[in-house]
């Protein structure tokens, strides 16, 4: 039987994952009560209408962390630092229930390679207009194709020890390459907010953050690096595997000490950049990938439930 999520009210993935998103950045930056969260703002940020981002505010204004003024939106009323319990709560509330149950269903060889849409709908007990809204998204993430005709085809993804070593080999091709190519321009501001994150993760971000938060502050860096080499299929190759890393990483426990040591080679990354030294930081990045490579292919199984 699939998950429901519980909380004070209803939310749905989508408000729910809206929620994340702002824990997440009022972390990020070190927000300080009395603070106020622009529902526009947020909306630009996050990239979604404000409908969800106004179900989110309420939310957490009903756990305690925000209050709302009827005439001027929301504001913080504690900390950012004191926010531990609520990002630790979202951490715990699943993503799409549907979208985690083809997943790991999946993964774990219970679905054929070829499926249709009635038999999915059977396996889950969800109704058609439920399904497709999930299939729409695994689409666009690369795992799934929809046939000519009916049915659907599972794409490769990241199920083995063997295709996480494959997805690391193909990134040590990509990523450095990236920074060497004629067109990379980095955003200065862009470099200074990645930095002050990476550098906060490296102050001790490592113990407080959770588990989604480290993985995510990962993937906008180098999805952030990946962008700056204006070559849009290094992005769309970063992007993909970072959506098919998190089928997999947002089910494991964080190993905390490697999460600094990343986060000390990215700054060393940006650092080279900042001073214009691209080959260094292709050197780097290699070298970065291959230390994350064996970390974690070799070291602790990242398929042990």
């Amino acid at each position: 039987m699939l998950m429901r999520i519980s909380s004070p009210s209803e939310l749905t993935p989508l408000q729910t994952k809206v929620a994340r998103e702002i824990v997440a950045l009022v972390r990020r930056e070190g927000r300080r009560a009395g603070e106020h969260l622009p529902e526009v703002q947020l909306s630009e940020q996050i990239g979604t209408s404000r409908s969800p981002v106004q179900a989110a505010l309420r939310h957490l204004s009903s756990l305690g962390v925000l209050q709302q003024d009827l005439n001027r939106g929301y504001f913080l009323v504690q900390d950012a630092k004191d926010w531990g319990a609520v990002a630790a709560r979202f951490s715990s509330l699943p993503d799409d229930p549907l979208y985690l149950a083809i997943a790991e269903d999946r993964q774990a060889g219970k679905l054929p390679d070829e499926v249709t849409e009635a038999e999915l709908m059977r396996r889950f007990d969800v109704a058609r207009s439920t399904l497709r809204k999930v299939l729409a998204r695994i689409s666009e993430e690369g795992w799934i194709e929809q046939r000519v005709g009916h049915g659907w085809c599972f794409s490769s993804m990241i199920d083995s020890p063997e295709a996480y070593e494959e997805s690391y080999l193909f990134r040590q091709a990509v990523e450095p390459m990236g920074l060497l190519g004629p067109s990379f321009r980095f955003d200065a501001l862009q470099l200074k907010e990645l930095r002050r994150e990476q550098q906060r993760i490296v102050d001790g971000g490592f113990k407080s953050m959770t588990a989604i938060e480290l993985f995510e502050a990962n993937s906008r860096f180098h999805e952030t690096l990946a962008q700056w080499s204006n070559n849009r299929f290094v992005l769309q190759s970063v992007k993909r595997i970072n959506q098919l890393r998190r089928l997999v990483e947002y089910r494991q426990a964080s190993q905390r000490g490697a999460r600094q040591t990343q986060a000390q080679e990215h700054l060393g990354i940006l650092d080279a950049i900042s001073q214009h030294e691209f080959v260094l930081a292709a050197s780097l990045m290699r070298a970065h990938l291959d230390g994350a490579r064996r970390g974690k292919v070799h070291g602790k199984d990242v398929f042990t439930r």
